[in-house]
């Protein structure tokens, strides 16, 4: 029987109150590594049959098929002996994501109006209102390349005038299109604005520049739970993310996007593990379980669930993704995401050794999928947080398809994974091994 968790001091505000009084006086339990893991192949089949129904509508996070998929993830976090952590609603950890659209706004350069055609906005958040001096003007002259200065511009964080010589007229409404697209931002987060104006002009140009975009709140929730371990400050992460694509519009038949290998397998496996490790008894570290919300968004779960703890706490995070199918290099293999990055891989490796599955670096290098991910937010900072998949991701035919449904799925091989990966991750758990940290300036953006 739990009981009700308390403060300890020292700890991060949010995951300090995660300890139970009893964990300090629980029997220790077995040495995990003498133990053979127990997954429930049942549970498995049952969360990703419910997870990849019909009923759940593809699952997009921003749509009512995601809270009642949440809802169903949480009575299994409890059912499996997860504790609520602080911070969360029976399991819920609820947030809220803003969507920004940019309307009409007036630029005025050296005392000349530009028309709605020659304006483009990007704005991180509320409304702007601009003089001369208030902000940096960048030009991009006729020989420069535009594509090129105004993503770095994008990318660098502060707020900017671009001035774009009328000689790039011709591409200048494709910068439009792409720039007058909603934004989509966390609610707390204030980003940078830039505005385009298509106009001839030199550095020293005078500017007034006012615009207020459309602000919409949408409440979406990551589905999260912890079980206390013996090492308060320590963390181990497992993770998947539980929405999906939500619906298509194909010429006929099915529209709904079930996501039955990605993530439902994921996600299953995350609720297998809970259970694995939760009838052990209490883990040497502190193990913590997290199924994100809008990966397919922008990962705006995993982004938000970053700020909740202190990452130089968490020890390790196996994220796991779209396991439902065996490798190209065999039935009984894995590969792991940023292999290089951290001992994170050759730990696991080790762990796994006489098991008869291995995990591999990732064989996919060109397709950047450790930043493509729910564990490069973490990652970023500096968290050993890769992914583990075993899918063969470039010749996948159901990959974000309608056709994503249970019965592409090898059930044998996605247990035997599952399993594989409890076995990989005990000398993690148990503090026998710490894998080095990342380090963030070799993570990409």
């Amino acid at each position: 029987m739990f009981v009700r968790p308390t403060r300890v001091r020292g700890l991060h505000p949010t995951v300090g109150a995660l300890v139970f009084l009893a964990a300090s006086c629980a029997p220790a339990a077995a040495s995990v590594a003498q133990q053979t893991p127990d997954v429930d192949r049942a549970l498995v089949e049952r969360v990703i049959n419910t997870l990849a129904s019909d009923d759940m509508g593809g699952r997009d996070a921003y749509s009512p098929y995601a809270v009642r998929a949440a809802e169903f993830l949480a009575r299994e976090f409890a059912a499996a002996g997860l504790q609520s952590p602080a911070g969360a609603e029976n399991y819920l950890q609820r947030f809220s994501t803003r969507t920004l659209t940019a309307g009409e706004g007036r630029v005025i350069v050296n005392g000349r109006p530009l028309f709605p055609n020659q304006i483009a906005m990007r704005l991180g958040g509320g409304s702007i209102n601009w003089r001369t001096g208030d902000v940096p003007v960048i030009i991009v002259g006729p020989d420069d390349d535009v594509l090129t200065t105004v993503t770095s511009v994008a990318n660098a964080g502060f707020d900017a005038l671009v001035l774009i010589d009328e000689a790039h007229r011709e591409g200048f409404g494709s910068l439009v299109q792409i720039f007058r697209r909603p934004v989509r931002v966390l609610s707390d987060a204030v980003g940078a604005a830039v505005v385009l104006g298509l106009v001839t002009a030199g550095p020293d140009a005078t500017y007034q520049v006012s615009h207020t975009a459309s602000d919409v709140m949408e409440p979406i929730a990551n589905v999260v739970g912890v079980l206390p371990g013996r090492r308060t400050d320590e963390f181990v992460l497992f993770s998947s993310h539980y929405d999906h694509i939500g619906f298509e519009r194909p010429l006929f038949g099915d529209s709904i996007g079930n996501g039955a290998n990605d993530d439902a397998s994921g996600t299953a496996a995350v609720v297998a593990l809970a259970k694995h490790f939760a009838a052990r008894g209490t883990p040497e570290r502190t193990l913590l379980f997290a199924a994100f919300t809008a990966e397919e968004a922008g990962g705006f779960g995993s982004r938000h669930y970053s700020r909740q703890l202190d990452a130089d706490q968490i020890v390790a995070m196996f994220n796991i993704e779209m396991i439902g199918k065996p490798a190209a290099s065999g039935p009984n293999t894995a590969w792991i995401t940023g292999f290089d990055q951290s001992t994170f891989g050759q730990i696991v490796q080790q762990a796994a050794n006489g098991t008869g599955y291995r995990f591999v670096a990732d064989p996919y290098p060109s397709y950047r999928l450790f930043s493509r991910s729910d564990n490069v937010t973490l990652a970023r900072l500096g968290v050993p947080a890769h992914s583990i998949s075993t899918t063969p991701i470039d010749t996948d035919p159901d990959y974000h398809r309608v056709s994503d449904e249970v019965a592409t799925l090898d059930m044998a091989h996605l247990v035997s994974t599952i399993r594989a990966i409890a076995r990989a991750a005990e000398t993690i758990v148990s503090g026998a091994a710490t894998p080095t940290r990342v380090d963030p300036a070799t993570v990409e953006n």
